[in-house]
């Protein structure tokens, strides 16, 4: 069933552009958000392509995530090329029309902040260091992440800040893949500034406005099963789990599930559960093994995308940015200024 589901939300994918929006009809089918991002609505869908892919082994997902991450690099990504080399603003990215890819709001929300890591796991390191660069300094700038900044203003468009994990999985997943003290340093401010703003005499509450920090009388149950956990790991450098971090993977609400092939046995076979909409075509496909696969819910006419310049690399971190900071320092200090910030 849940198989179905994501073939009928790929298949209706925008024809020219092969993005998705934000809200559908699940009754019609029709597309009622033309708003196409990596946050809230979208981040999950996204998130599970890749995840169900590492877990089950099916090819089908992993194509679509990586047609997926082929459109956001060409509609979404603003910015320069490179994260580390190059000339041009610091990369990022924003949420457009999904019809026609023009910038469709100029700002972007909190659950975005979990991106890197899923660039982490689909080996995309470099990118994973820029865009999580971006929301962290967004966080300097008000102590908190606020549910909604204005890169254009330079301003929270939503103020509150309900103690979220986005930002802390995916310093702990770049801490993981990098080894590198800076998110060790990342993590132990966030805990700093939990502590000095939200911490209360019976628990920790939900920031009704980063600017004030103005608290409500609430605490999210998402604070205590993903965001105290991930901090946990990050600093629990002997736990079991990271000693042997390939063969376990997270859900997208932080739950922990084992990687291994009684999971990648299916005891039916495909075709059992086969149903085609009438919408959906097939083309051929060319494998991970580089053999032709006949996957289906693709259109004939795939969007034409321009290459993926940053393609998933295990070699993209050298021996020295495993100590230095993992963004160069010029382009950190051009982050640190473009938002306000005029220190490391």
């Amino acid at each position: 069933m849940a198989r179905r589901a994501n073939r009928a939300l790929w298949s209706a994918r925008a024809k020219n552009t092969g993005l998705l929006g934000n809200v559908i009809n699940a009754k019609t089918g029709q597309w009622v958000g033309r708003l196409s991002g990596l946050g809230a609505g979208l981040d999950s869908y996204f998130e599970y392509l890749l995840k169900s892919y590492i877990l089950f082994g099916e090819e089908e997902d992993y194509l679509m995530f990586n047609e997926s991450y082929n459109g956001f690099k060409q509609y979404l990504r603003r910015g320069r090329t490179h994260c580390n080399s190059g000339y041009g603003d610091h990369p990022l990215y924003v949420n457009v029309d999904m019809h026609s890819g023009n910038t469709y709001t100029y700002w972007i929300d909190a659950l975005q902040a979990s991106f890197p890591a899923v660039q982490v796991l689909f080996g995309d390191i470099e990118e994973a260091i820029c865009t999580h660069a971006w929301h962290y300094n967004v966080w300097k700038r008000y102590g908190l992440l606020p549910e909604r900044f204005n890169w254009q203003r330079l301003s929270p468009d939503v103020a509150f800040y309900p103690l979220r994990p986005e930002l802390v999985e995916s310093t702990y997943l770049l801490y993981q893949a990098t080894k590198n003290p800076f998110y060790l340093h990342v993590g132990r401010e966030i805990i700093q500034n939990i502590n000095a703003y939200t911490k209360t005499k019976c628990g920790y509450a939900t920031v009704h406005d980063v600017i004030d920090m103005s608290l409500e009388d609430r605490m999210e149950s998402f604070f205590l099963s993903e965001t105290c956990k991930y901090l946990y790991l990050l600093f629990d450098l002997d736990n079991p789990l990271n000693k042997q971090f390939s063969k376990y993977i997270f859900t997208t609400e932080g739950h922990l599930l084992p990687i291994g092939s009684k999971l990648r046995t299916k005891p039916w076979t495909d075709e059992e559960f086969s149903s085609k909409p009438s919408c959906a075509s097939s083309f051929g496909k060319e494998s991970l093994s580089g053999d032709s696969v006949n996957i289906p819910y693709v259109a004939k006419e795939a969007p034409i995308f321009k290459p993926n310049i940053t393609q998933p690399s295990c070699d993209a971190i050298d021996e020295a940015r495993h100590y230095l900071l993992p963004l160069r320092t010029p382009y950190y200090l051009q982050l640190t200024e473009s938002l306000g910030l005029k220190e490391l």
